[in-house]
């Protein structure tokens, strides 16, 4: 019988380099950098109207599994996050996960991760392309922890089912009440047969689950989910639900240049009532004495149609309101419900206001556009 990926004890070589304890110098107001993005130059839109039908009257198939995941094991799993995280890895058990930040002592970020208990094993899903370089950077960090690091991306995979007959598609295809997963919050869990459980993702308004499951596995499922009703759609369609619903992607929208509280992060990510970790001492002063005040914020912006047309701005595409650049676009695509482009981007500070006009750079003129909130 195979051995289910959270049980593995291959660990990931160690890395150089570790985090201190001292933020540096005391602030009010944290000044954003000037990055730069290391973005593709040219912007793809996709012809994704027909895949979105999908979604609206039954449920997508999207294979996930270029992101990144990790696996902590040992008595100190738990504690030796806590030390590191964001979050407050008091508030996780077997039903219920939680999204953090990992912070470098100046605030800003290094990495962001969805966080699961699978038995005595905590999983992370982390961005596509980290998991190694941050296997090895935690590792370095470990000193008498009985903990082990390990980068599980090989060995697992995650399928995504999203839109409105996704509950009853994931049921069908496992056994389980509709209902049960239909009434799950955000990062809530549930185990399924054949060794899979089943998450409910936080990055869209759309129900839409994810489904772990070992790498040999992957194939074998997503015949399963495609016999129960799912309809296989691209990854584009997955990246623009997380754009309708404001949430910020590390390495697209978020960046190590990047402070959490810039992204929209207070209420997911960072607990204000936990103990230490990396970087709080630069959060906590930004709250309480700088007002919570940061140099910019991630916004959603929607382009007027007539404007705009499908055209979809490149990310790093600038912003202006009243003939000043006052931020850049990150992420954008056409939605086939708003029928017009959506957004997220920085803005200044006091730009940041939902109903506010701005201008986008397109390659046919200036696109009128509207902030509706903000991202995070």
């Amino acid at each position: 019988m195979r051995t289910p990926f959270w049980m593995m004890t291959n660990v990931a070589d160690p890395g150089v380099g570790s985090l201190c304890a001292h933020a540096g110098p005391e602030p009010n107001v944290v000044t954003a950098r000037r990055t730069r993005l290391r973005w593709r130059i040219e912007a793809r839109m996709p012809d994704i109207t027909a895949e979105y039908r999908i979604i609206e009257t039954a449920a997508g198939l999207v294979d996930r599994s270029h992101h990144g995941r990790l696996r902590f094991d040992g008595p100190d799993a738990q504690p030796f996050l806590q030390s590191l995280l964001t979050n407050d890895l008091a508030a996780m058990d077997e039903r219920r996960g939680l999204y953090a930040a990992l912070l470098s002592p100046q605030g800003r970020m290094i990495a962001d991760a969805r966080l699961f208990m699978r038995g005595d094993a905590v999983l992370a899903d982390v961005a596509p392309g980290t998991a190694a370089a941050l296997a090895a950077r935690l590792d370095a960090l470990i000193f008498s922890e009985d903990v082990r690091v390990t980068d599980v991306t090989a060995g697992t995979a995650v399928v995504v089912v999203a839109g409105t007959a996704a509950p009853e598609v994931v049921a069908r295809a496992f056994d389980l009440d509709a209902q049960l997963l239909d009434a799950l919050a955000p990062l809530h869990q549930v185990p399924a047969r054949a060794g899979a459980w089943i998450v409910r993702s936080d990055e869209s308004a759309r129900a839409m689950f994810d489904v772990w499951v070992d790498a040999a596995d992957r194939e074998a499922t997503s015949a399963r989910l495609t016999g129960a009703g799912a309809v296989p759609v691209s990854r584009d369609l997955a990246d623009l639900l997380r754009i309708e619903a404001g949430r910020p992607a590390f390495g697209v929208d978020m960046t190590t240049d990047t402070i959490p509280l810039e992204a929209g992060l207070l209420d997911r990510a960072i607990s204000t009532t936990k103990g230490c970790y990396v970087g709080q001492e630069v959060i906590i002063r930004v709250l309480h004495r700088g007002g919570g005040r940061v140099a910019r914020r991630l916004v959603q912006l929607v382009l007027d149609a007539s404007a705009a047309g499908t055209d979809v701005p490149a990310p790093g595409t600038p912003i202006a309101r009243d003939g000043a650049d006052v931020g850049r676009i990150t992420s954008a695509a056409w939605s086939p419900a708003a029928g017009r482009v959506v957004a997220l981007g920085y803005v200044a500070r006091d730009q940041a206001t939902a109903g506010a006009r701005c201008h986008v750079a397109m390659p046919a003129g200036e696109a009128g556009a509207e902030i509706t909130g903000l991202a995070g």
